[in-house]
């Protein structure tokens, strides 16, 4: 089941926006101090670059993804989930917006 919404949350109204546009997202702070992301990613192939450990929770669409290292392209859909490790990267494909929260680890 896909998280529906945050309670209690400080959100930083300037939005991030990556690649041109496709890739939009707004960091949060939950009240013990967590910190998050929500956005969406439009129809693109894309790499993206992390620091900390991330998950990537789907909300709604969906996308094909492939971690750095690994030459398979795995699916991701609502209520789905998938992990990326700290100072890798991973591409996504991307055909219809994908709605999704990164969980920083």
């Amino acid at each position: 089941m896909s998280t529906t919404q945050f309670n209690g949350v400080t959100v930083n109204t300037q939005a991030s926006v990556y690649f041109d546009g496709k890739c939009v997202s707004h960091g949060i702070t939950l009240a013990d101090g967590t910190k998050k992301s929500v956005g969406v990613v439009l129809p693109a192939t894309l790499t993206f670059n992390t620091g900390a450990p991330e998950i990537m929770e789907c909300v709604a669409g969906g996308c094909e993804y492939k971690l750095a290292g690994t030459d398979a392209w795995l699916t991701s859909g609502p209520g789905e989930q998938f992990s990326v490790p700290a100072d890798s990267s991973f591409e996504i494909r991307v055909t219809e917006p994908y709605h999704y929260i990164c969980h920083f680890g």
